[in-house]
């Protein structure tokens, strides 16, 4: 997994996906970069990785259908990404996933399935259904053509303001930042690499401290995207030569973060998404420009009322 693998995607998809914009803001001495990836199509930046993986696949293949295990802004991007190729989309979504994603994913046409994450295993699960209906299952994280394509919003946003100190996103699996990790080291050997945790969430944070993958119980983080429960084989390596450090937030200043997104930059962020921006006053402050890719934008709306009122 190189570089060049993000470059290809970003080709691959090109068209098929939204060049999102980049939004500037000031955060204290800090001037923030926000990369609203909460505006891509299906709300969420997964929908670049399951595009890559699309329209990667051999034509006799994507017809037999493909298949996805997530806890929603995944789920939606693949089934955006095969309604728009003309195929069939299955996910396997946990029993109590936001209800506005699985809305969002059954509207591309996808079937549910839905599994208890408490004592059911979603791989698992996905994998049967795809041995007995031959479709392609395309993995959430923990792949080449997923990172990748993950990794195309990073390419944007340097493409956009090439001049950064620092890049930082959120940490679930660590597709999405592996992707950025490779593009952004591609492009400068002096920008610095951050990664943003929920301390509720916090496998890669712990594997880090250990220097192997850990995995942590279901978590209950308000972060729901960021839930994965250790990090990948093939992402874990790559943020572990290429992140200078791990910030975790507590579930509070997720909160103020969502809060702020909305009412001063009039953003509606997710929780998930929100957790780098979160995570900016534990940077070094030696950092002062800084781009934040805000993952995703699905929430529910009684849940964002909550956060602002609060």
């Amino acid at each position: 997994m190189t570089a060049a693998d993000v470059h290809a995607a970003a080709e691959r998809i090109r068209g098929r996906v939204v060049r999102t914009p980049v939004v500037q803001a000031r955060l204290g001495e800090r001037t923030l970069f926000l990369k609203c990836e909460n505006l891509q199509d299906a709300g969420a930046f997964k929908l670049r990785g399951a595009t890559n993986w699309v329209r990667s696949l051999d034509t006799e293949v994507v017809r037999r259908g493909v298949m996805a295990y997530s806890s929603g802004n995944h789920a939606a991007g693949v089934a955006l990404a095969a309604q728009r190729a003309g195929v069939k989309a299955r996910v396997v979504m946990p029993h109590d996933a936001p209800a506005v994603k699985v809305a969002n994913t059954k509207s591309f046409g996808a079937e549910v399935i839905t599994y208890n994450r408490f004592t059911e295993d979603r791989e698992a699960i996905c994998r049967a259904i795809a041995a007995e209906t031959g479709a392609t299952v395309i993995p959430p994280f923990d792949h080449v053509l997923t990172a990748c394509g993950q990794g195309t919003a990073a390419l944007e946003l340097l493409e956009d303001v090439p001049d950064l100190d620092a890049l930082i996103t959120p940490i679930g699996g660590g597709g999405l930042l592996a992707g950025t990790c490779l593009v952004a080291r591609d492009k400068s050997g002096s920008i610095r690499l951050f990664g943003a945790e929920p301390e509720l969430g916090n496998d890669t944070w712990l594997s880090f401290q250990s220097g192997e993958r850990q995995q942590i119980p279901p978590s209950e983080t308000i972060a729901d995207g960021l839930r994965s429960p250790m990090p990948g084989a093939l992402t874990f390596p790559v943020l572990r030569a290429h992140l200078e450090s791990i910030a975790l937030v507590s579930e509070a200043e997720i909160i103020e973060a969502v809060r702020w997104l909305a009412n001063k930059m009039h953003l509606v962020v997710e929780p998930s998404g929100a957790v780098p921006v979160a995570a900016i006053p534990k940077l070094p402050d030696s950092v002062k420009r800084i781009g934040v890719i805000l993952s995703g934008g699905n929430v529910e709306p009684a849940q964002l009322a909550g956060y602002l009122a609060a």
